[in-house]
């Protein structure tokens, strides 16, 4: 599939680059998170969360609301499944990755999705980009050899295990995780994900 660069301008739908504050001890801290063949995400890691630059990161990048920095590293080549939040989501490539993503407007009735909407972007390493709330997303793609490492940032809370039934229809049937709607490819076999994503599970 197509790879384009974030000065596209088809990436202004999705998010845009975040410019505004420093983040260079954050990727500091990253050097000493695991790197694996699969693919590991945690939300939230103290060190990251301690660095002098937590606190310019939570009140420009998020208003003030807590926030929660973890990470998403690995090497991963598909799709697999979308999800969305009721927030934006800051990136910082640490390596250069790929985003796949698309559009929670594009959501079919039936939360149904077709996956030759996707469009992917190469990210840079050391660039953050703001993620916008209705932007479909995933795990990050290996763009080199030897995987990928990202730092996620997220209102805290995000991504924790559900203190509630999700619901047996509607949208909160989506809901794997709290503030994580998500949408599965049914060739990743996600369990207790609901298998909307149709098409190709996308590969790069």
């Amino acid at each position: 599939m197509k790879i384009m660069e974030l000065t596209d301008a088809s990436f202004g739908r999705y998010g845009k680059v975040v410019t505004e504050f420093s983040f260079e001890k954050i990727l500091k801290e990253m050097e000493h998170t695991p790197l694996p063949k699969d693919v590991v995400y945690v939300p939230s890691v103290e060190q990251l969360e301690e660095v002098p630059e937590a606190v310019e990161l939570c009140r420009k990048g998020f208003g003030g609301l807590p926030i929660q920095i973890g990470y998403c590293n690995g090497d991963n080549h598909k799709l697999n499944a979308l999800e969305y939040h009721r927030s934006s989501e800051i990136d910082i490539a640490v390596t250069d990755l790929i985003l796949l993503l698309g559009r929670q407007q594009d959501i079919e009735e039936g939360d149904l999705y077709d996956t030759s909407k996707v469009e992917a972007f190469f990210v840079p390493a050391g660039t953050a980009v703001e993620l916008y709330a209705t932007t479909l997303h995933y795990a990050p793609c290996t763009a080199a050899e030897g995987g990928f490492r990202c730092v996620i940032v997220l209102p805290r809370g995000t991504n924790e295990s559900l203190s509630f039934e999700t619901a047996k229809e509607g949208e909160n049937r989506l809901l794997t995780a709290v503030n994580k709607w998500l949408i599965a490819h049914e060739e990743a076999e996600i369990e207790g994900a609901v298998c909307g994503l149709r098409g190709e599970n996308l590969e790069v």
